[in-house]
């Protein structure tokens, strides 16, 4: 049994893995009804879809063409095509990403993040698990909430 100095040695040698999940492994072991090896999503997404969707990245700011889109219709999932956002609630936040006051029914998941050292609620797509972007509370009534998503893990489909 080891204690003292000899345990913390063991737990630096093992690292954090060893007693801690990582979100990615968390999610990961989650299924999702939408799920793909990493070579499949590579060919089904570009690379910086890929990126942001199955790595979590981020894209640069003002990036995206979504930014700027201001027709009715909805925002879909880049990797599965599922119904994430309206038109409707879409607001201008000045940040640079595509951002909506509240998702549709049944679409998001949340989890924290802890990539910034401070706690943020990462957004992910409740059917493939795809980041999408995170969630913040200074958004417009009625909700207060910002979801600020990645244009590049988003489709728009305009209303017809």
């Amino acid at each position: 049994m080891l204690t003292g100095t000899a345990a913390a040695a063991a737990v630096l040698i093992a690292g954090k893995d060893m007693f801690f999940k990582t979100k990615a492994e968390a999610k990961a072991s989650k299924h999702f009804e939408v799920e793909h090896t990493d070579a499949e999503w590579r060919a089904r997404l570009a690379p910086e879809q890929f990126n942001v969707l199955r790595r979590e990245g981020t894209e640069a700011p003002s990036s995206s063409a979504l930014e700027n889109e201001h027709r009715k219709g909805t925002y879909l999932c880049a990797g599965c095509e599922l119904a994430l956002y309206s038109s409707d609630t879409k607001f201008e936040s000045g940040t640079g990403w595509p951002s909506f006051w509240a998702p549709l029914p049944n679409a998001v998941e949340t989890s924290t993040d802890f990539k910034l050292i401070a706690p943020r609620t990462e957004v992910h797509c409740r059917r493939c698990g795809g980041h999408l972007g995170h969630v913040f509370d200074d958004g417009p009534k009625p909700t207060g909430l910002r979801y600020c998503m990645n244009g590049v893990a988003l489709e728009f489909k305009p209303k017809a």
